[in-house]
């Protein structure tokens, strides 16, 4: 369920909005309906990955890979397609670590509500 709501909400904002926004939309959607912390990361990480790969893919196999070869080239990688690995690899782990975080804040509120109570 996670993976398939980052992936959308991520797919139609990131036509509009910056990149970053798949660290607010992974935080928010972990925190709201993430089961597990180790779920969080790696649902929110897959999402992103999948999604970025596949859009470079998208726009990079029509023309038969030439900027991505000029960038992979000026980065020091060599290859497009350990360009495509490690972009997909770092936006990744910034929604999965955002993911887990937003895992993590909604616990800590919920244990600070139920200590409250018991006040």
């Amino acid at each position: 369920m996670v993976f398939i709501v980052i992936l959308i909400i991520c797919f139609l904002l990131q036509m509009v909005m910056p990149w970053w926004v798949i660290i607010v939309i992974s935080f928010a959607t972990c925190g709201i309906i993430g089961k597990t912390g180790k779920i969080a990361f790696w649902q929110s990480f897959l999402a992103i990955f999948l999604l970025w790969v596949g859009y470079a893919l998208f726009k990079s196999l029509p023309n038969d890979n030439v900027l991505a070869s000029r960038v992979a080239v000026m980065t020091g990688i060599k290859l497009w397609w350990g360009l495509l690995l490690v972009t997909g690899i770092l936006s990744g782990l910034a929604a999965g670590i955002s993911g887990y975080c937003g895992y993590q804040f909604r616990k800590a509120m919920l244990v600070k509500k139920t200590d409250e109570k018991i006040a």
